[in-house]
C-alpha cells in the first residue's frame, strides 16, 4: 500500500510540476501585434485592418464599370472630333479600340485644308509632316496614342523635333507643335508666313516672360 501511494504522490508532484512549467512559459510569451505584421490579430476586422488600431477595411470593388473619360490630350479630341456625339463617344472608348476613329480624325484633316484653301484662294491639301507620316497614318496615331503616357526614364515632350506624343513640359506650346504637324509639311515651315505663305503653323501667342522653372501659377509679369 504504501508502494502504490508513493508512486501516486510521484505522479502528482510531476504532474504539477508539468502544468507549473507550461503555465511560467505562457507567462513568457510577449504578443506584439501591429496593422502591418499580416496577421489579423487583436481586434482587427481583417487581416492588418479595422479596429481601434489600424485603418478601415476597404472592401474590394465589385460589378460593372463603364469607363467616363479617358486622361489623353483635350487638343486631339477638339480639334479633330467633328461633334460633340463623336468626342463623347471617343472619351469612353478605350484606347485599344479607336481604330474606328480614324477615317473620321482624317477627314477632319483634310477639311481644315480645304477650309484653309477657300478662305485664302488657293489650293492647300495636307502633305507629309515633319514625322514623315502621309494623313492615314498621323490621323491613325491621333486616335490610337491619344492616352497620357507615364516614362520616369523616358523623353516626355508634346515634340522635340525627334520625340513626339510622349507627354508635354510646361514649355511646350502645344498649339504651335499641334498646328506645325497638321500644316508644316515635311519641314515644318509649310504655311509659316514666310515667303508669301499663310500663316497656319503658330497662333502667334508664346510664353511671354514665363519662368516655368518657379512655382505654380506661372504668371507673365503684369503690365504696369
Amino acid at each position: 500500500m504504501k508502494t502504490y501511494k508513493f508512486k501516486f504522490l510521484l505522479i502528482a508532484i510531476c504532474a504539477s510540476l508539468f502544468v507549473v512549467g507550461c503555465s511560467d512559459d505562457d507567462d513568457n510569451v510577449i504578443e506584439q501585434i501591429s496593422c502591418s505584421d499580416g496577421i489579423q490579430n487583436g481586434d482587427e476586422e481583417g487581416i492588418d485592418c479595422g479596429g481601434t488600431a489600424c485603418g478601415p477595411c476597404i472592401s474590394a470593388f465589385t460589378g460593372t464599370f463603364v469607363q467616363e473619360d479617358a486622361m489623353g490630350r483635350p487638343g486631339i479630341n477638339t480639334v479633330f472630333s467633328s461633334n460633340a456625339t463623336i468626342k463623347n463617344n471617343f472619351n469612353t472608348t478605350i484606347v485599344s479600340g479607336r481604330s474606328a476613329f480614324t477615317d473620321g480624325f482624317e477627314a477632319q484633316l483634310e477639311g481644315y485644308h480645304d477650309v484653309y484653301g477657300t478662305a485664302l484662294g488657293i489650293d492647300i491639301d495636307y502633305e507629309t509632316n515633319i514625322l514623315g507620316l502621309d494623313a492615314p497614318t498621323f490621323a491613325f496615331v491621333l486616335s490610337q496614342t491619344d492616352a497620357l503616357q507615364v516614362a520616369p526614364n523616358g523623353t516626355t515632350t508634346y515634340f522635340d523635333g525627334t520625340n513626339a506624343l510622349t507627354g508635354r513640359t510646361l514649355s511646350d506650346d502645344v498649339i504651335d507643335i499641334s498646328l506645325t504637324l497638321m500644316f508644316g509639311g515635311t519641314n515644318g515651315m509649310r504655311f509659316d508666313g514666310n515667303n508669301g505663305t499663310p500663316q497656319l503653323t503658330s497662333d502667334g501667342v508664346d510664353a511671354g516672360d514665363r519662368d516655368f522653372s518657379l512655382p505654380f501659377p506661372y504668371l507673365e509679369t503684369p503690365n504696369q
